[in-house]
């Protein structure tokens, strides 16, 4: 059996459970708990198009059933020798099957290493020689596409369990595991010595400026992070809640699964996003939560004939980030549609932020601002706040930034932040000398007592024209509202006078002509600063994004 790996230091791990900041829970004990509360209640749906997208059936399970099919597959994996501490690849779809086979991995004590589906070879093999995966999970096919016969070609026959159809000769079907596969599991199950510090997953970072890196995570941090988003989500046992991010890392974990986990309710999964499945879900299922990124949430306000086929009666809130969010959306929304949209924000490696109507009841003003834990004298609604220091720091002093206005990089310590990179995945420290991870994110300190942060730029991202700083989002924020823009991306390229100019990259909304001359004449509206004003006009198709959304700037840099 492999020893568990661990992803703290023993002596946080007793400071942080002592505090109160940990608790003794770990994943599997609070499914366990969730089905003993509700085993008749319905816990998680399919895709409604999941036939389309694998070709099996869509099913809801209740929450016994689920633990049947846990049951199940931890056996059949069992069976095929995993076993405690050891790393298996996850290549599945949104699904209950992959919902399924986490709970399941983490009932064996292994480690999970979650990977969109859109990953192919080079991306399958690099994460399975990091991790030194023993075995891929995977389906037989998504989307025309053979993903068990593409795990074939990187790890051999034997190494690669799919569920069907579409298995192909070579892979391990996972079906029925039998009495006996069941009793032997269930043997080694009742003999696992589990630590919430033991690693459970193994996620990667976007790589929207680098290759990605590994970032392993315990029980404890990932329950941490997922009691701090749920004193803002507030799912209870009635709530059905849509999850459109593939749930291979933050987005997905920390908006939807983790909460759910902890609550109860119904899950039901959806990706990759398409608009009538998932307006037919909403309606379907009469969904409470869900997500939606800030184009779609402007879109349908913008689209009255859209929101008109769109039945959202049931929904009480709506996540959103990644982009900047308009405030006059997040207005009409609560205010027209009686919708509340929370500002997310979060990283694999640190806390997941979420602006709450709780916290910050204006929308105007949660839209573009989040909670700073750190603020003397605030109380918030989460308890991970109390728990978790918070420091702005000038990127180029390396000072502490104190005043309002001010702006640093965002740093941040405690029990929802992860113990360090999977060694061999990064080349830097992510911790400065304090111990507070280094976020990479500028963010600016706002509100009268500063209670408040406003995500600014990467500190990678950010223009630097003529000794002048320029913060990509800021300006694609003010573009947001521009009726002939349907997306946009703001972008450095050289200049030998002044180092970098701003150039903007912009898909036209349908049957709309954009010019550089109406860019500038709509940020001279809104008196920008003339050195932010782009110089420079791509008109493109669509603009490159990762497997979760993020824009990969990188891209459009190394075409201009």
């Amino acid at each position: 059996m492999t020893q568990p790996s661990t992803c703290h230091p023993e002596s946080t791990v007793r400071e942080y459970l002592e505090r109160g900041w940990w608790t003794s829970d770990t994943l599997p004990g609070i499914f366990r708990g969730r089905v003993a509360a509700a085993p008749r209640a319905l816990a998680l749906s399919d895709p409604a198009n999941l036939a389309e997208l694998t070709g099996a059936s869509p099913r809801t399970l209740t929450w016994r059933e689920l633990d049947e099919q846990v049951g199940d597959i931890a056996a059949v994996l069992f069976a095929h020798g995993v076993r405690q501490g050891d790393a298996v690849a996850v290549l599945v779809p949104n699904s209950i099957v992959l919902t399924a086979t986490y709970l399941a991995l983490w009932r064996l004590g292994a480690v999970a290493t979650p990977m969109p589906v859109s990953y192919r070879r080079h991306e399958i093999s690099g994460i399975v020689a990091a991790t030194g995966a023993v075995a891929i999970v995977t389906v037989g096919a998504l989307a025309g596409r053979e993903l068990a016969a593409e795990a074939l070609s990187v790890v051999g026959e034997g190494a690669v369990l799919a569920l069907g159809p579409g298995v192909p000769d070579g892979a391990v079907e996972i079906g029925p595991p039998g009495d006996e596969a069941r009793k032997l599991f269930g043997e080694y199950e009742s003999g696992l010595s589990v630590s919430v510090n033991d690693r459970v997953t193994v996620c990667w970072t976007s790589g929207t400026e680098a290759a990605p890196k590994g970032v392993p995570r315990c029980h404890a941090d990932w329950l941490a992070i997922a009691r701090g988003v749920q004193d803002g989500l507030g799912v209870t046992p009635e709530s059905v809640v849509l999850n459109p991010f593939p749930m291979v890392n933050m987005a997905g974990f920390a908006a939807a699964f983790l909460p759910w986990l902890l609550a109860g309710g119904q899950l039901v999964q959806h990706h990759p996003l398409d608009l009538p499945v998932f307006f037919g879900q909403i309606a379907a299922h009469r969904v409470t939560h869900t997500s939606m990124p800030p184009a779609l949430l402007t879109m349908l306000l913008q689209n009255e004939s859209l929101r008109a086929r769109a039945d959202l009666s049931s929904l009480r809130t709506v996540g959103s980030g990644g982009a900047p969010l308009p405030p006059s959306v997040v207005r009409r929304w609560q205010e027209e549609l009686g919708i509340s949209v929370l500002n997310f924000f979060g990283s694999n490696e640190g806390v997941s932020l979420l602006g709450a109507p709780v916290d910050i009841p204006d929308p105007e003003v949660r839209a573009q601002h989040l909670p700073n834990y750190g603020a003397d004298g605030v109380n918030w609604s989460t308890g991970l706040a109390r728990s978790t220091a918070v420091k702005l720091v000038d990127v180029v002093t390396g000072e502490t930034v104190t005043e309002l206005g001010g702006r640093g990089e965002l740093r941040m310590r405690g029990p929802a932040v992860f113990g360090g990179y999977l060694p061999g995945t990064a080349t830097t420290e992510p911790f400065d000398a304090e111990g507070y991870l280094c976020s990479g994110d500028v963010f600016e300190r706002c509100g009268d007592d500063g209670r408040y942060l406003r995500f600014v730029e990467r500190v990678k991202e950010i223009i630097i024209r003529g000794g002048m700083n320029i913060a990509p989002a800021e300006i694609e924020g003010l573009f947001a509202d521009h009726p002939a823009i349907a997306d946009v991306a703001v972008v450095g390229y050289p200049d030998s006078v002044l180092g970098e100019r701003c150039c903007a990259v912009v898909v036209p909304a349908p049957g709309a002509s954009v010019t550089l001359e109406d860019l500038v004449a709509h940020l001279r509206a809104r008196d920008v600063a003339s050195f932010k004003l782009p110089e420079r006009l791509e008109i493109a198709e669509s603009l490159p994004r990762n497997p979760v959304g993020k824009l990969l700037r990188r891209e459009l840099r190394e075409r201009l």
